[in-house]
Formats: C-alpha cells, structure tokens, sequence
C-alpha cells in the first residue's frame, strides 16, 4: 500500500499530456448518437425501414406463392400414371398453356419499313410525272401542261381510216360477248355468229382461240364503227375467214371456209429407260402430259421398282396431228409398252368408249391393285347394323357381297393361307395374310378350294360362295385386318377385271399390230406441200428464187 501511494504520488507530480481536437472527436460521436434525431433523420430512417418491411413481405409473399403452387403441381409428368386424376390435370395445363400461346400469336402481316426519303403528296406527284405507264391500261400518269391562248382547240379529232386487233375467247366467255369488248356492233355480232355458226356451232369454238379483226372507218360521229373483216383458226382443220364483198368493201359480210389438210399418223417415239425414265422420255420428245400418263399406266401394272430395268425400252405412242401449215398437236395416251431384250415385256393399249387399257391377251386388269373377291354387289357395308339372325345391334365388321352359290371367290391380291375350315358363326373361312400387317378374310363358303399354309396368286380361286354358319342366304362376308385390327375394305380401291372376247378381241388384236407397225419418230417429219397449198410469191426477188431452184 505505501509502494502504491508512493506512486500516485509520483503521478501527481507529472507533467499533464496536452489537450488537442482530436481528442474531442470520440466525445462529439456519442453525444451526436446520444442526441434527439432531426426531423430529417426521422423521415429517413421511417423510409428505409418501410422498404426493408416491403423487402420482406415480398421474399415471405414469394416464397408462400411458390409453395402454394408446387402444391397444386400443375406440370406433372405426362408419361407417368397415364389416366389418373394428377394425369389430366397436367394434360390442361398443357391445353391452356397452348391455347394461351395461339392466342398470342403473332401476325403474319407484312411491316411496313420506314421509307428511305420522306414521301408526302408533293413529292409522290413529281414521281408519277416522271412515270410510264401503258396508256391501254388506262394510265392517267405523265406530265401534263395547262393550255395557253396560242392553243387552237380542233372541231374534230381525225381518226383512224382502220383498226386491226386481235381478241382471245377466254374461259367461260362467250363468242358474242368477246365481239362486243372488241367494239363490233350489235348488228355485225348477229351477221358473224349467223355465218359461223353455218360451218360449225358457235358454242364448239375453243376458249384461248384468238381471233384477228379489223374494224372500219366510223359513219358518223356517234356511230359504232363497222366490221370490215375478222378472221381466225376455228378448228385445227379449219379456218373461217369473214370480210365485205367487193373491191370497194362496200358490200355484205360473206364467209370464207379455209380447210387445211391434217395428218392424223400417231407418233411413236422409243427410247433406253436409263436412270429416271420420265426423264428419258422428255429427252426424246414424249409431251409431258403423254410421259405422266404413261407412267400412271404402267404403274397400275407393274411394279415400276423391281420390273422395270435401266436397260430397258420404252415404246410409246400418242395420237398426234399434222397440219399443212406447220401446226402440230398433241392427244390422248394409244399404246405404253417396255421391252427387254428386243421383245415386248409389257403392252398396254387403249380400248373402247371408255377409253380403258387392256393387255395385249385382251385382259383389262390393273395388276396393282385389289380385285374385288366376286363379282357381286354389296348388300351390307361395314359398321353397326342390326343383326339378321341374333336380332341385336351389333358391330359388322366386313363387307358383304351378293352371289349366287358357287360362284368362284379369288384372292384379292397375293398372299399366304393363314387358316382354311370353319370358324363358328363364319362358317366355312379362309384367312390370308399379304404381309405388311394386312390380312383378308372370306366366310359362308360352302368349300374351300386351298389349304393352310399355302401360298395363293392374285385371283386364283381360294372356295365358292355358299350359306354356312350364321347366314341368311347365299353371299360372301369379307373382312380385311391391318396389324389385328378389322378396318372398312371400303377404304381400300378395287379393280373389275374385264376380258375381251369373240370379235372385239380380233379388232383389238389388229388395231395392236397396225399401231406397232408405225415407224418410230415419223410423225415428225414435215408433210410436203401440195401445189394448191403453195402461195405465188408477191414480190419479184422471190419470183426469180423460185425459178431458179426450180431450174
């Protein structure tokens, strides 16, 4: 204790630190924060704990939100409890969030881009001044110039002595109407169709034909203007020509029949079917409408993949026209044929009203598709019906044909004897399986004509019609399956097989051998001008050329 009062004495004697500001500032600190707060103060700290409470209240409103949905669990996942309750809720969602977004869709309209340069009215007139437009089309553009007083206005504008134009009959448009836009009166509209219709009808003029006319000088200021002469192709054989007798051109109107000489020899063309055969057949000059034909043709026969070979032949003929005058015109499909090896492999001609192809045997089949297992017609389709015996509405899941008993039922196409016998309400059933998945079934025979496991050819006889099983009366019940399932043998096309007899047969087999003995590529040559079709030159250069390659 002395020691320790002995030192506070020795404090007591220094010499105090001196006092500076700094020292003062720990003590302004605690008395500013001991202080009252300024209004000033107030109001910013009441803002900032105002946004903190926000900040929170929207991190707590967030995060209640998002569990409240992850609650409702509105995107399940589709490939999982396929058909309960949560499954359909996620295929709504899935509805909704579509039609949501079709709804906003956005428009396909075009935007309009801002223009280059400023385009207001001053400045769009001075572009339409600059303008060229077609005065027939009713152009209204062009520079134009107020008249001044040096201007003489005309009492009559001269016209033209003559107007030659031509006018085309369009689609739907009739032979007077045409006229009447041309600008022919009504009365020459009346003498012209009267003297056309003398050499063929009116209505037999086809749309596209352009017709040349020339109209005359006006009789008067108010009057239309008459028909000095027109003159167009009505058929490919002949020519009508209308004009004024007279030298003067003053007399009535008369009709002038041009007829010119057509040659109706088929054109034949052949060719190496090569790599693509439609391509072939344009390089040699097949029209494009004639090479589709040809192709459809031979596709309804053969299998245009496996049986038809790169260094095959194409033989094809059209029916093609001549005339005098340089026109040539090109018709309907005659022959399609492929040859291999110098011989004829597959030969298809036109026959008959109906315009059908038939084989060279006289065999018109379409080997592609379905024949029709009998020839009969339907009396049941396919769907829900009534049953015929049981008395109830139950589902028909075929086809029934009407036929007498016995007759031949055929394989619609080639196939495999699945199973042959009888079938409890079906009776009597063959089942043929075509591969691919389809399969075909034949019941109520009254005796099958193969067995199981045999393999059958499109239309080879597989039993004959009969009344076995639940059956009312003699017909076919046929039934068709695709992977299991029965489906509508509506749904699927069939060919009538149809056959040349007797004489038909005999003209068709000639009318064969006369087409096949056109040479190929003849009809391309030009006809030879007969010396009633040569036209004596007008000018006396062409006079002395014609002499001296006669000489």
């Amino acid at each position: 204790m002395l020691d320790h009062a002995s030192d506070m004495r020795d404090d007591d004697r220094a010499e105090p630190e001196p006092f500076g500001a700094g020292a003062l500032v720990p003590y302004l600190k605690n008395a500013a924060r001991a202080a009252p707060p300024t209004k000033q103060q107030a109001y910013k700290r009441q803002a900032l704990s105002r946004v903190r409470n926000f900040s929170d209240r929207y991190d707590e409103w967030k995060l209640s939100a998002s569990a409240w949905f992850d609650g409702l669990d509105l995107a399940p996942d589709l490939a999982e409890n396929i058909g309960s309750r949560r499954w359909f809720r996620g295929v709504g969602t899935m509805l909704g969030l579509g039609a949501l977004a079709l709804a906003f869709w956005p428009n396909m309209t075009p935007l309009e881009a801002r223009p280059a340069m400023p385009a207001d009215e001053e400045i769009r007139d001075e572009f339409r001044s600059q303008m060229i437009m077609p005065l027939a089309l009713g152009a209204d553009s062009g520079r134009r110039m107020g008249p001044t007083s040096d201007v003489i206005p005309l009492t009559n504008a001269p016209e033209r002595p003559q107007i030659e134009l031509v006018a085309t009959l369009s689609e739907g448009d009739s032979f007077a109407t045409m006229l009447r836009r041309a600008g022919v009166s009504r009365g020459d509209i009346g003498r012209v169709s009267a003297l056309v219709g003398e050499a063929m009808p009116v209505s037999e003029i086809a749309s596209g034909t352009k017709i040349d006319i020339v109209l005359g000088r006006r009789a008067g200021p108010d009057a239309p203007r008459p028909l000095d002469a027109l003159a167009f192709r009505a058929r490919f054989d002949l020519e009508l020509k209308i004009a004024k007798q007279g030298e003067d051109g003053e007399g009535a109107l008369t009709l002038e029949r041009n007829f010119i000489r057509v040659d109706d020899t088929p054109l034949r063309l052949r060719g190496t079917v090569g790599p693509s055969l439609y391509r072939s057949m344009r390089a040699a000059g097949v029209p494009a409408s004639a090479a589709q034909e040809y192709l459809k043709k031979i596709d309804d026969h053969v299998d245009m993949d496996r049986d038809v070979r790169s260094t095959d032949e194409f033989d094809i003929i059209v029916a093609y026209r001549r005339a005098a005058t340089g026109e040539r015109q090109a018709g309907q499909l005659l022959y399609a044929g492929i040859d291999r090896g110098g011989k004829p492999k597959t030969q298809l001609m036109r026959w008959g009203t109906e315009g059908r192809f038939f084989e060279a045997s006289g065999v018109g089949e379409q080997r592609r598709g379905l024949l029709a297992p009998v020839p009969g017609p339907i009396s049941s389709r396919y769907g829900m019906r009534r049953h015929p015996i049981l008395g109830y509405r139950r589902m028909h899941s075929g086809m029934d044909f009407r036929a007498r008993r016995g007759t031949p039922i055929v394989a619609v196409t080639d196939g495999r004897v699945v199973s042959a016998g009888r079938a409890g309400g079906c009776g009597i059933t063959v089942k043929l399986s075509h591969g691919n998945g389809l399969q075909t079934r034949y019941c109520h025979m009254s005796r099958m004509s193969v067995r199981s496991g045999q393999n059958v050819k499109r239309g080879q006889v597989i039993g004959y019609v009969g009344s076995t099983g639940l059956s009312t009366g003699p017909h076919l019940h046929y039934e068709m399956y695709r992977n299991g399932r029965a489906i509508n043998p509506a749904s699927v096309s069939y060919v009538t097989r149809s056959e040349l007899t007797g004489t038909e047969l005999l003209d068709f087999r000639q009318q064969l051998i006369k087409l096949r003995e056109i040479e190929p590529g003849a009809a391309l040559v030009d006809l030879e001008p007969l010396k009633t079709e040569v036209e004596e030159p007008v000018r006396e250069i062409e006079k002395i050329d014609n002499a001296q390659e006669i000489d």
